[in-house]
């Protein structure tokens, strides 16, 4: 997601990235599991931020493990503020804490009990993950809470039907499907980076009442990008 980031800078947005703990340059353990945590370590980042007077916009969330990156740009001497997360722990931070109203989800897994385990892992982990209900979650988001979701048609490590699932259960969802994307977007870069920018644009514009005619509206079946 850093060109996605390097994007944002290029609109006058900057970022911060990071990682959660456990991961990356972080300290402490690694879980395989564990989203309760991380959305926590999330929580904690938000409340440190908006005590330095940012306004926080939005969210974003790529897949389950991912450098987080805060990222914000000034408008009227606010700060305006988003973040990239994991994509399961922004759907489970908007479902708890409910402050956030534009949430991005770029290849998160519905079903935490499908997919490979590459690596070892303790029985906690792999409890606290299997008994991490995504449904329920996405049905405790309020519906003035926007929320799009993005996925590849080729994705081979969270299979395409997962986004599909998401619409299902959130109640201000839009799903863009992004032909011929793999789970890293290797080469749909400019095409995640254009929704994923004017997502996030169209909501704060509308929330300004400076709104512009896009792409986006409250549809049921899923957008095809190509």
């Amino acid at each position: 997601m850093v060109n996605l980031a390097a994007a944002l800078g290029k609109d006058g947005i900057s970022a911060f990235r990071f990682d959660f703990a456990g991961n990356g340059e972080s300290e402490g353990s690694f879980q395989y599991g564990n989203y309760y945590r991380e959305v926590e370590d999330l929580r904690a980042i938000v409340q440190h931020f908006r005590e330095k007077k940012y306004v926080i916009t939005a969210i974003v969330g790529h897949s389950k493990v991912s450098m987080e990156n805060v990222v914000f740009r000034r408008f009227a001497g606010n700060v305006v503020f988003c973040r990239f997360v994991g994509g399961n722990v922004v759907l489970l931070y908007a479902s708890k804490y409910k402050d956030i109203h534009t949430i991005v989800n770029i290849s998160g897994r519905f079903n935490l009990a499908r997919g490979k385990i590459m690596f070892r892992v303790t029985e906690e982990s792999l409890m606290d993950r299997l008994n991490t209900i995504t449904h329920l979650a996405c049905l405790s988001i309020p519906e003035n809470c926007r929320v799009l979701t993005v996925h590849g048609s080729m994705d081979e490590t969270v299979p395409a039907e997962d986004a599909l699932e998401f619409s299902k259960f959130i109640l201000n969802h839009e799903l863009c499907i992004i032909e011929g994307a793999d789970h890293e977007y290797t080469c749909h870069q400019d095409e995640l980076t254009s929704l994923v920018l004017e997502f996030i644009k169209v909501h704060h514009d509308k929330e300004n009442n400076t709104s512009k005619q896009t792409r986006f509206g409250r549809v049921d079946k899923p957008i095809h990008y190509r």
